[in-house]
């Protein structure tokens, strides 16, 4: 059965009051679109990473569902960017243990097959992606958040910004002034 976006926002939002049968009824709509959500995570991570987007998929769902107060989600947007957001603290944790001097620091695991193709770049990129959004988030939460919807949930401008609740112009100004932030922090480095 087909559920439509307004559908699955009703859900949501009577799941977050409390009513556990619509949670039944939204996870096969939002399943399928969360681990394309994941699959595009994993595409850029690491060739050898060992996590795979069902397993992100549930992490995340556990991160989501699985706390104190029930979450309270403002449609389909706010969850699918909750979604990312938890996404993207499972890969920055994930690399962040293997960057660790006790996983093994700043070796690289090489295959014999593939000595001319090792890529060990993945995880610095994405932590120094992770702390210069961090320090924009100090500067300008909205654009940070901009940033987190279009890069990590991977949402069109136009939904970043109807998510956000901004025009399209004011996303324009944001995601300028965000490109140029990120760039400065992430190339002084």
């Amino acid at each position: 059965m087909a559920v439509s976006r307004a559908e699955v926002t009703e859900l949501l939002q009577q799941w977050s009051v409390g009513r556990q049968d619509a949670l039944e009824e939204v996870l096969p709509a939002i399943y399928a679109e969360l681990r394309k959500l994941a699959a595009s995570y994993l595409r850029r991570e690491r060739r050898d990473h060992t996590l795979q987007a069902t397993a992100l998929v549930h992490e995340a769902y556990l991160r989501l569902v699985d706390v104190e107060q029930p979450q309270q989600w403002d449609g389909r947007e706010h969850f699918f960017a909750a979604a990312a957001e938890a996404m993207r603290r499972i890969l920055i944790d994930r690399a962040r243990h293997r960057l660790s001097f006790k996983a093994g620091g700043d070796r690289r695991r090489l295959e014999l097959d593939a000595l001319n193709h090792a890529d060990g770049q993945k995880d610095d990129q994405l932590l120094a992606l992770d702390e210069a959004l961090s320090d924009l988030e100090g500067h300008n939460r909205q654009a940070a958040q901009l940033v987190k919807l279009r890069y990590f949930a991977g949402l069109t401008h136009q939904q970043a910004a109807e998510a956000l609740g901004i025009s399209r112009t004011a996303a324009d100004r944001l995601w300028a002034l965000a490109r140029a932030w990120l760039y400065r922090e992430i190339s002084s480095d």
